[in-house]
């Protein structure tokens, strides 16, 4: 028998996901971000699934967008956080990949570029986050420098990236949005502006480009389940099975550290997934699991390799019993409360060793 931890990756309802984020800005092209391997769910076996829906896919540098080249994936691939040398663009011109451009460096790089084929270029406005982007009084002078040069394709799309946009009504947001607005007043500028939780929450950051990531996957990018996620179906569904179990005297402890003492008469189960598989060594006693479809509790510290369930109150719990860390029963952005971060880190963390089943 095969160790029976893996993560089922069902690409239904990503492509389920994608249709609702293109439902809800109908005349916005999408652009399906797809950094960190997608999410941790394989990037290339997601871009084959959105091919159809998807018009462009974001990667955050160029050896993501590499890889999806040497699949033969050959669909528009953005560089989300453009070169970070010169010798970058001779490989993006040859792969075909847009830019985007956030510095005074890269824009000298593409001026001193010799490609025959412009690039497609994105310019990044720092409207509040304060991370990547030019100021929003520069984006005009930008635009007119990029626009002149031979390199760079016409149609420029102008992006900013919103710092709260995951909380409703947060002032913030109204600011940023008035700033790009005030930015680009007057101009024909291709705008994206929604993320996920904009592109959910924020009706006025929908512009011609929605850049869908943490939603495609299904999760809620507000770290809870809220309405406006209920069209979202959860992608992944992180696996494995009971091989062993203890019976546990009250008083008696378990794991490392003896953290974790029983109760009461306390059956446990261990489950061969722990934090080298991606499983979080920050989940706390509690955290939910699902055991044989029933609901259940980590015991103790979580290992490399195992981890410990209380089954006491699971009916006919029994080896081989399948369960479920996280998945449609039980949604990732849950247990990842429980471990003191964000679904998104959870997703990305699943290892490489952690076999991906994909079904159609």
């Amino acid at each position: 028998m095969s160790r029976p931890t893996r993560a089922l990756v069902d690409l239904a309802a990503l492509r389920h996901n994608a249709q609702f984020a293109r439902s809800l800005a109908p005349a916005a092209r999408l652009l399906a971000v797809v950094k960190s391997d997608g999410y941790g769910h394989g990037a290339v076996e997601v871009v084959r699934a959105l091919h159809a829906q998807a018009d462009a896919f974001g990667v955050a540098c160029i050896e993501e967008a590499q890889a999806l080249r040497a699949a033969g994936l050959r669909a528009p691939v953005l560089l989300m956080e453009g070169v970070f040398e010169p010798a970058e663009l001779a490989i993006a011109a040859r792969e075909n990949f847009w830019l985007m451009v956030e510095n005074t460096r890269q824009i000298e790089w593409l001026e001193r570029s010799r490609n025959s084929v412009p690039f497609g270029v994105w310019i990044k406005v720092d409207t509040g986050m304060s991370r990547l982007g030019f100021a929003a009084q520069e984006l005009p002078g930008v635009r007119a420098r990029l626009a002149a040069m031979p390199s760079v394709a016409p149609g420029i799309v102008v992006a900013t990236h919103l710092a709260c946009a995951d909380e409703p009504d947060h002032p913030l947001t109204r600011a940023q949005l008035a700033r790009l607005a005030q930015a680009t007043e007057g101009s024909d500028a291709q705008l994206s502006i929604a993320n996920s939780p904009a592109l959910l929450a924020w009706p006025a950051a929908r512009a011609a480009w929605s850049r869908a990531g943490y939603m495609l996957y299904g999760g809620s990018p507000f770290g809870r389940p809220d309405p406006v996620t209920a069209g979202l179906r959860p992608v992944m569904t992180l696996e494995s099975a009971i091989v062993s179990l203890r019976d546990l005297a009250s008083g008696d402890s378990a794991g490392y550290g003896a953290t974790w003492t029983a109760r009461r008469p306390t059956r446990l189960a261990t489950v061969p997934i722990g934090y080298s598989d991606g499983y979080p060594r920050s989940a706390a006693s509690g955290t939910p699991v699902l055991v044989g479809g029933h609901r259940a509790a980590l015991a103790g510290r979580v290992s490399m390799d195992m981890l410990m369930v209380d089954v006491t109150d699971v009916p006919e719990v029994h080896p081989g019993m399948p369960v479920q860390l996280w998945g449609p029963q039980l949604d990732v952005d849950t247990v990842a409360a429980h471990c003191g971060t964000i679904g998104y880190e959870l997703l990305v963390r699943v290892s490489p060793r952690v076999p991906r089943v994909y079904r159609s």
